[in-house]
């Protein structure tokens, strides 16, 4: 059974995020699809000492920009900023030090392109946490545009015989998967709490949070969310 998982680039994706991806054979990270502002993809949350906190990455955007096409604005001092809040919030976590200076070195690279900055994150952060499913660009590959369709095409050109969904895809055509042979599962995913600075648990962060207090080793924390995917 070859499983496949696909799902927009994220900017210092969420927990639930990686789990996805250490569960897939392959991960199709869909930089050729409709960008949404001020979602998931250029924006993510840390934890302060007063609770959760935004870092957006801010973007030039004209619709209907696929996010592959969408680019970083500098014209503000973005990046400091978050490299500022980040050792800020977290400089007093056990794994700052090692967390922190490979983001750092991504940052301060001064990427053009959104996709091109979380592609690049995303992949360090699987690395820290040992994940290393085979990542493939949804631009590279040939796909319909319809949701279903373009799911079951990627299927296809890579040899998978199982879909893995995130929860919540109740738009996909589950007998247009039966017609083409593909399974298709969804996501399951309960949010485990772990060692965090600042008082009480606050679930949802990015990934960034976790790596801070628990470190490289952590990935066994996401994984005990996993519940069976139906």
């Amino acid at each position: 059974m070859t499983t496949l998982a696909a799902h927009q680039p994220q900017y210092l994706p969420w927990l639930g995020f990686f789990d996805k991806v250490a569960q897939a054979d392959v991960f199709v990270l869909l930089d050729n699809v409709q960008f949404k502002k001020n979602e998931w993809q250029n924006r993510n949350r840390i934890k302060g000492a007063s609770g959760p906190q935004w870092i957006t990455v801010p973007v030039q955007h004209r619709f209907p920009q696929t996010i592959g096409e969408v680019e970083v604005r500098d014209t503000e001092p973005w990046r400091r900023k978050h490299l500022r809040a980040l050792e800020s919030n977290y400089r007093k976590a056990t794994h700052f030090e090692e967390v922190m200076a490979p983001i750092a070195e991504i940052l301060e690279k001064r990427q053009k392109q959104l996709a091109a900055l979380n592609i690049e994150l995303i992949g360090r952060l699987m690395g820290q946490l040992g994940i290393e499913t085979r990542m493939v660009l949804g631009s590279e590959l040939e796909a319909r545009e319809d949701p279903t369709l373009r799911l079951i095409d990627l299927c296809l050109q890579m040899g998978a015989d199982t879909y893995l969904s995130g929860a919540g895809s109740d738009y996909l055509d589950q007998n247009a998967f039966a017609e083409a042979g593909i399974s298709l599962r969804f996501q399951a995913y309960d949010h485990p709490t772990y060692p965090q600075l600042y008082g009480d648990f606050e679930p949802y962060m990015s990934v960034v949070d976790l790596l801070m207090n628990c470190g490289p080793g952590s990935f066994p924390i996401i994984e005990s969310g996993r519940l069976t995917a139906s």
